[in-house]
């Protein structure tokens, strides 16, 4: 049960190891040779725990899934405006802590060089998380948190960008605190009546 758990665990860090490689140098950059080094391990080691480059990717886009699966909040915990700002946050920090899953979930060049299985499931993920936010801003909408003047499906793709720039902010060790204000701003009830003039 130990030796499984070790496994499993050893896994996850060499997933994670594989991302870094992969926000740093590339997909193409990604070899077992790369990444027993990025570890400190023999390339042999890597086959310990991987029958083949292949399963090793498998890996990656099922630490991707879980870290992204675990960014979603209750659904009964919380208003809609607040489940939204708990993911937003939640998905800033972990996406922020490996930017490879970034490269991996908007590339269709790092899609292309995953197993067709595997760039299938992160699709699936992008159309997850789409799903999730677009029924929140539904949800905050008819709750009268957010404005109503613009659907969620259009808001929708302004969180998911600014989701993205917040979790690149966060791995450059940059104060992702504007960004996040300015999104709630956006979505805030009190919408201006009259436009701005621009002189």
């Amino acid at each position: 049960m130990i030796r499984r758990a070790e496994t499993g665990q050893r896994q996850t860090e060499l997933a994670d190891a594989a991302l870094l490689i992969i926000a740093t140098r590339g997909i193409t950059a990604l070899t077992t040779r790369a990444l027993a080094e990025q570890v400190g391990l023999t390339s042999g080691a890597i086959f310990k725990h991987f029958a083949s480059l292949d399963a090793l990717l498998e890996a990656v886009v099922g630490r991707v899934e879980a870290v992204l699966d675990s960014t979603f909040p209750e659904e009964a915990t919380s208003s809609p405006l607040e489940r939204l700002e708990h993911f937003i946050e939640a998905r800033t920090t972990a996406v922020g802590e490996r930017v490879g899953m970034l490269r991996l979930l908007l590339s269709e060049q790092f899609q292309l060089a995953l197993p067709k299985q595997g760039a299938e499931r992160l699709s699936r993920c992008v159309q997850k998380t789409r799903a999730f936010v677009v029924t929140t801003l539904r949800d905050a909408q008819a709750a009268g948190e957010v404005r109503a003047d613009v659907s969620a499906e259009a808001l929708g793709p302004i969180v998911m960008g600014t989701i993205q720039m917040l979790a690149l902010t966060r791995s450059r060790n940059g104060d992702a605190a504007a960004t996040r204000e300015a999104l709630l701003t956006l979505l805030s009830t009190a919408v201006p009546t009259k436009p701005r003039k621009v002189p």
